[in-house]
């Protein structure tokens, strides 16, 4: 098994691109299979997968979602026509959903965790928080996406991967004549004070992967007082980390940082946005489904893992235009992807940054030396 966490930089790239390279190889092969991807062929694929789904008909499974709004409703409606099984979808923030996992631990309501970054994933396993599952599914993984699971005990699975950057729209920097950014550096520029939208990283995965990649690519002393001078230019912290890649295409803030696959979906859809990789290097994340320890309803939770883990969980993508890089070597891969041969990455630690301690210590420091500045 390759443990892609404890490569180096370019031994993990190297196998990165490898895997995106085959992946948009089998992009083109199946392009011509698109049309034919229905519900009638969703459903039995599924039930073959799951073995047992109709044994679980009229039950119910509560997922806690951290994806898009609109995957986690068109992944509950797949689920439910190929099983019969009931979900109440509750779409929240990584932050937001770790945080109600922990407060319900004595008393779980929720069966399943699907999407968010990796270290809130990572950080609820740490703390008994997760029940490990080794999916049927884990042999159609990449490499890199066994190598998590197996590194996480089985706790947590990837289903998708995501490069960190910076979004603009090209209309309102050409309105205000702003300069167009391209690394992180030019994120300081006194010329963007209040131009610039992030989440919060206490609630937003996407904003802790910018915390930890910041404090990992500075280190830690230097990255918190590029985070102090950041801090000027931000004009708000919103809670969910796609909130500022859709005011970045709206045009209510000048430069958004998020995931580059959501900008890019902005993008198709007709939004004046650019988004680049900044030069420096960027982070990244590992979505992940976990099952929640205690829930009420551990075979549907199963079930739903390895429907999460499944090509047609990970083809939503593809149909709602949203560009990660799937984790299942049988989704497709479309062609407006991100290039991961073509941005430049960090090797950025998962496991360390995952863990309850750091991501606690980091978070409490964001919050006292950054977040409580004044402008």
């Amino acid at each position: 098994m390759i443990n892609l966490l404890f490569w180096t930089t370019s031994e993990r790239i190297k196998a990165i691109n490898h895997n995106i390279r085959h992946q948009e190889d089998h992009a083109i092969m199946s392009g011509r299979f698109k049309a034919l991807m229905t519900i009638a062929l969703i459903v039995p694929a599924l039930i073959d997968c799951a073995g047992h789904a109709q044994a679980q008909s009229g039950k119910q499974v509560t997922v806690y979602c951290s994806i898009l709004e609109e995957q986690c409703r068109e992944g509950a409606a797949i689920f439910e026509a190929a099983t019969g099984i009931k979900v109440t979808m509750i779409r929240k923030s990584t932050g937001e959903v770790y945080a109600q996992v922990r407060a319900e631990s004595s008393n779980p309501r929720g069966d399943v965790w699907w999407g968010g970054p990796g270290e809130g994933h990572l950080q609820a396993a740490s703390e008994g928080l997760l029940t490990p599952y080794k999916s049927p599914r884990l042999d159609e993984l990449y490499d890199w996406a066994r190598a998590y699971a197996e590194k996480a005990a089985y706790q947590t699975s990837a289903i998708y991967l995501g490069a960190l950057g910076i979004g603009y729209n090209t209309k309102v920097l050409q309105s205000k004549k702003l300069p167009e950014p391209k690394c992180w550096a030019d994120l300081l520029n006194p010329q963007f004070k209040d131009e610039v939208q992030i989440a919060d990283p206490a609630s937003s995965g996407t904003a802790y992967v910018f915390l930890a990649t910041t404090v990992q690519r500075l280190g830690e002393e230097q990255g918190f007082t590029y985070l102090k001078s950041f801090h000027a230019n931000v004009s708000q912290y919103t809670k969910s980390g796609i909130a500022p890649v859709k005011a970045t295409a709206m045009g209510e803030t000048a430069i958004g940082i998020g995931f580059m696959h959501d900008m890019i979906t902005q993008i198709l859809d007709g939004a004046p946005v650019k988004t680049i990789a900044p030069c420096e290097g960027t982070g990244y994340e590992t979505g992940s489904v976990s099952i929640i320890k205690g829930g009420p309803n551990p075979d549907a939770a199963k079930l739903f893992v390895d429907f999460a883990l499944s090509p047609e969980a990970q083809n939503i993508n593809m149909k709602l235009k949203i560009y990660s890089i799937p984790s299942n070597k049988n989704a497709v891969l479309s062609h407006d992807a991100p290039k991961f041969s073509e941005i430049k990455l960090i090797d950025y630690d998962t496991a360390r940054y995952g863990t309850p301690a750091e991501r606690s210590r980091l978070l409490t420091r964001f919050e006292k030396e950054v977040k409580s500045l004044a402008k």
